[in-house]
């Protein structure tokens, strides 16, 4: 299971979430991180994931359970995510 983060480094929205992401990083819970406004690998492997879901930053997608989160979020809705419930 993969749990992926995209964000843009400028994002307020994103760097809102930055602390939340951190913490539950710091607690064993893998989350790839990838910063997508200055790195064109990162936002085409960001368009396979999105495949016009969200369209923008933050989103937040689970590889096994195919959850996702789309913008700003709380950390209750995040773990859920992780967890693979659904959100």
């Amino acid at each position: 299971m993969a749990l992926l983060e995209f964000y843009g480094k400028e994002c307020p929205h994103c760097v809102k979430m930055m602390p939340i992401i951190d913490k539950m990083i710091a607690e064993g819970i893998v989350i790839e991180k990838f910063e997508v406004w200055h790195d064109e690998k990162n936002a085409a492997k960001m368009e396979e994931y999105d495949r016009g879901l969200c369209g923008g930053v933050p989103f937040f997608y689970n590889t096994d359970s195919d959850q996702f989160i789309c913008g700003e979020s709380d950390e209750e809705t995040l773990r859920a995510w992780a967890a693979g419930k659904e959100v």
